[in-house]
């Protein structure tokens, strides 16, 4: 198939929605720009990074969203002299839901982090699989390529964990998030294992807001607390596909005071571990 031809019947093609704008447009055009200087093809291309010629038209024409290590690949391949891996922070925020990149750029860069969960288990504790199921089960349905993308970007996301000097990170999350069976059996198994595992890092705390508790300041929904390197206290609400940013100290305070009445009122870190611990043995 001619390059001519691929990229007519990628541009006919269904992409993700929001993918195929904005930077990833910008970064497409820029990458076939230096690739027609070099005098490459796309399938050269390919074959010397390691990707099919047709990912190589997704990535030109803004339909995929190229990893971190295929930039640095291909801007030393074409010799752009760092230009593709200068767009590799807001390509990498591309990864995300519209309604999900800034806070995922505040996520990523935080010092602190405590998290209130009610349906699903966050993202930083998910396992891969657990993940793959939750967008799985999304609806309307995503295509496979878009799932696969985000299950990369929630195990990315997972870094912070990890990240020296380590954020401080705490999460409620309600009992019946722990028992909700998503994937089936081995998934459910498989993430309750996780959480006990991430459990046992220094700087994570993570407590059960049991079933049966009668006081309960957590009624109105989840959210997430975020502290910045400069001292900047953030709060961060999501529904459905839209979400919220808290950056005036009134709704913050509110949120922080109603964090701390949860914590209270949920079981114990040590406590935490074991309930899940006996979940576990249930399942």
């Amino acid at each position: 198939m001619s390059e001519a031809v691929a990229e007519a019947a990628g541009e006919a093609g269904s992409p993700e929605p929001g993918a195929g704008s904005g930077i990833l447009r910008v970064f497409g055009r820029q990458m076939k720009l230096c690739r027609i200087r070099a005098g490459m093809e796309r399938a050269e291309v390919g074959a010397r990074t390691g990707y099919s010629p047709s990912t190589i038209t997704s990535y030109e024409l803004g339909r995929r969203i190229p990893p971190s290590r295929f930039i640095d690949a291909v801007d030393d391949l074409l010799d752009a002299g760092g230009l593709l891996k200068e767009m590799k922070g807001e390509v990498a925020r591309a990864q995300y839901p519209p309604f999900f990149r800034d806070a995922a750029q505040l996520e990523a860069e935080a010092v602190e982090l405590h998290v209130y969960d009610t349906h699903v288990v966050n993202g930083l504790l998910q396992t891969e699989e657990y993940a793959r199921a939750v967008f799985t089960m999304r609806r309307p349905l995503l295509d496979e390529e878009t799932i696969e993308q985000r299950v990369s970007a929630r195990m990315l996301r997972q870094e912070i964990l990890a990240r020296w000097p380590a954020p401080l990170v705490s999460f409620v999350i309600e009992e019946a998030v722990l028992r909700r069976p998503v994937g089936g059996a081995e998934v459910h198994r498989g993430q309750l294992k996780q959480i006990l595992l991430v459990g046992q890092k220094r700087n994570v705390e993570i407590q059960v807001m049991p079933l049966r508790r009668e006081d309960h300041a957590g009624l109105a929904g989840p959210f997430t607390l975020i502290e910045t390197k400069a001292g900047g206290r953030i709060a961060y609400a999501e529904v459905q596909k839209s979400s919220h940013l808290y950056t005036d100290r009134p709704p913050v305070r509110e949120l922080e005071a109603q964090y701390g009445i949860i914590r209270a009122q949920a079981l114990t870190p040590r406590e935490s571990m074991s309930f899940i611990e006996g979940l576990l043995g249930e399942s």
